[in-house]
């Protein structure tokens, strides 16, 4: 059996299409910040696998504004899942981390899996990054007092055909094609258009997860397409993609532009994953674009 919580988000929906037979949990099942219903699951399911999708995330202001509600909830729910996996005998557990939590600024880029803890995480998701540093500790501290086959993924920005679109909710590219579904004349951008950022579309993940458990890979690793683009780029790739390049663009300066770049890079998992090829961001933003039209049209 394997259980895998966060079944009805952005990254657990993929992961069904790919992975129909395992169970996919979700928040009106569970709530896994409580620690009596996380062991009624585990319980009741008995899974040999977790694979622990489930998180509080958002968009930058939400973070600079909620951080109790991002440190706590998530410090809470890794807590219960990773200890309640160690009760009930879970032999293999994989987690989700995030490439927010590196550091703000290191010596070099692409930051590789060694450089998670070499300094404190950027100022405006440091609640969020710091709960997630967290979660990693929590797992090699089973891995070496229990000697667990437990492993955790480092993915970087993440967008796809199920992500949120509120506007405290949304990730930067899913926020970008609703402004281009639902533009005139010009669209918005916050900050200066100079930030660099990776953005993998969310099947890429769901396929490395599929991948480590069918072939019993367990270990760490960054998750991340070798491109690292600036938002500027991004929003005219967008446009692009969907077929919309007579937009102009407004960068409102008025708001944060975030840390300044934070690209990882992803050859130990491609020494593994021989041949595997991440979706090229014109095309993801295209398959995105079309079902977000479908959808809200």
């Amino acid at each position: 059996m394997i259980l895998v919580t966060g079944g009805s988000g952005l990254v657990g929906k993929h992961l069904k299409d790919i992975m129909s037979e395992a169970l996919y949990i979700t928040s009106t099942d569970f709530d896994l910040t409580n620690e009596i219903d996380v062991n009624v699951m585990l319980d009741l399911y008995k899974p040999k696998t977790v694979i622990h999708l489930a998180a509080r995330v958002g968009g930058i202001l939400d973070n600079m504004n909620n951080p109790v509600d991002y440190y706590e909830q998530n410090i809470i729910m890794n807590t219960n899942i990773i200890k309640g996996c160690h009760e009930h005998n879970v032999d293999r557990v994989i987690v989700t981390a995030t490439s927010c939590s590196y550091p703000d600024i290191v010596e070099s880029y692409p930051m590789v899996e060694d450089n998670f803890f070499d300094g404190k995480p950027p100022y405006d998701n440091f609640s969020y990054a710091m709960s997630k540093r967290a979660m990693v500790s929590h797992i090699d501290a089973y891995v070496k007092q229990y000697n667990k086959r437990w492993c955790y993924l480092i993915p970087c920005n993440l967008y796809g055909e199920h992500d949120k679109y509120e506007e405290h909710h949304s990730h930067f590219i899913s926020a970008l094609i609703k402004k281009i579904h639902q533009a005139k004349d010009t669209i918005e951008v916050w900050g200066s258009g100079n930030p660099l950022r990776q953005f993998m579309h969310a099947e890429d993940l769901a396929r490395v997860i599929t991948y480590m458990i069918d072939n019993d890979i367990v270990d760490n690793f960054n998750v991340a397409p070798n491109f690292n683009y600036s938002i500027e780029e991004m929003t005219k790739i967008g446009l692009k993609a969907c077929d919309k390049e007579d937009l102009k663009i407004i960068y409102d300066n008025t708001k944060p532009d975030g840390q300044y770049r934070k690209d990882i890079d992803s050859s130990k998992l491609l020494s593994v994953l021989k041949g595997f090829e991440f979706t090229p961001l014109e095309e993801g933003i295209r398959r995105v674009y079309d079902n977000f039209s479908k959808r809200y049209n």
